[in-house]
């Protein structure tokens, strides 16, 4: 049986308060989300790819509980956070991998896998990236949408939820930020290639 928001609220609030017995309450809760979210983008990585689901949620889970004292608001904060670690992980992990083969061996990962940013493109990660910082630098909350969206595998409410906005709004940047990164990453897009 699935936890409620409510309930993985108050774990994260009384591990917060130093409770131990809450973070091991917590930790089946959101670890299923957690592989979920990771095997949804390990699906998308090249045949082969070295780091696995199950690594990439250890390696979350392990900084958030290094995290120390966050104080967390609510379940979505948390997601949120751990869509940040997961895409700074998946991004450290390509921009070496990236290093090694002179960009050549960075893994890929199909837009088209996640709710769609880009339909006809399979950027990598470390140029996904680079796009959501330039976004970032135009409209913070449209990259924040999009990396709560894919990086993280929060619905649509549940954005707005983090960012304290109406379903409406999400939806609408959700849709502007995936014309500009589709801009930004396709062949000529905003480089005047």
């Amino acid at each position: 049986m699935a936890a409620t928001s409510h309930e993985v609220t108050q774990l994260l609030k009384a591990w917060t308060s130093g409770d131990d017995q809450a973070l091991e309450k917590l930790t089946p809760l959101v670890y299923e989300q957690l592989r979920r979210v990771a095997r949804h983008y390990m699906a998308g990585q090249q045949p082969g790819h070295i780091l696995q689901t199950t690594a990439l949620v250890n390696e979350v889970y392990l900084q958030l509980v290094d995290c120390g004292q966050v104080n967390w608001q609510d379940r979505a904060h948390f997601f949120a956070v751990s869509a940040q670690l997961m895409r700074r992980l998946l991004i450290d992990f390509a921009r070496a991998r990236g290093s090694q083969k002179r960009g050549g061996g960075a893994p890929h990962i199909s837009l088209d896998e996640a709710p769609s940013v880009c339909a006809d493109s399979d950027p990598d990660l470390v140029a996904l990236d680079d796009a959501l910082k330039a976004l970032s630098l135009v409209d913070e909350r449209k990259s924040k949408v999009v990396e709560l969206r894919f990086f993280g595998g929060l619905s649509v409410d549940e954005t707005a939820e983090v960012l304290k906005v109406s379903v409406d709004t999400v939806a609408r940047d959700w849709k502007l930020a995936k014309i500009w990164l589709l801009r930004e990453l396709s062949v000529d897009g905003g480089r005047g290639a």
